[in-house]
């Protein structure tokens, strides 16, 4: 199954020629997007694989661990936000290697950036070119505390740079 079969499914829906070419050159279809608030979704996803949880929270105590013991960080903070977004949102991830966003959440394509403790600002850049239409931004603390914050792709920063910024204050901001 391609990325692109909800084309032909949108066909067997009714959906016209024009809606089907809007829909190809924005890589999804428009008509299905919901809003997602941080307050509908549950604490974590019921269907989460158990065994994902638990290699996840043992990777989590290593990296806590690796930092006490040696003052560094493992350098594992994409992966970590990529399965804290399957586990706490539900997010069925890609194939590794996958070009153009990491996951789907329902019928939608999620691009997920992870701002570590040791970064600096608290911005992540995302590529425009992506095939995405919601971004997740996953924030780790210190205290690896996790949380995470959804931005749909048309509210991204206007720009003709190849890559889109978001900063953590900003989506904070958007969720009061």
């Amino acid at each position: 199954m391609s990325d692109w079969d909800f084309l032909h499914d949108m066909h067997n829906d009714g959906y016209s020629p024009e809606q089907i070419a809007d829909a190809a050159s924005c890589g999804y279809n428009p008509w299905e997007w919901q809003p997602i608030h941080e307050k509908e979704l549950p604490t974590v996803c019921p269907k989460a694989d158990p065994e994902l949880v638990m290699i996840f929270e043992s990777l989590v105590e290593n990296a806590m661990f690796y930092h006490t013991l040696t003052g560094r960080y493992l350098q594992i903070w994409g992966e970590l936000g990529e399965l804290y977004a399957e586990i706490k949102y539900g997010i069925k991830r890609h194939k590794p290697h996958t070009r153009g966003s990491d996951g789907k959440l329902g019928n939608d394509f999620v691009e997920i950036k992870t701002i570590s403790p040791e970064k600096a600002g608290e911005l992540v850049q995302v590529k425009r070119a992506g095939n995405f239409n919601k971004l997740l931004v996953v924030k780790i603390t210190t205290d690896f505390e996790f949380e995470g914050r959804f931005i749909e792709r048309k509210n991204l920063s206007k720009g003709g740079g190849t890559h889109a910024r978001v900063s953590w204050p900003r989506l904070m901001a958007a969720d009061k």
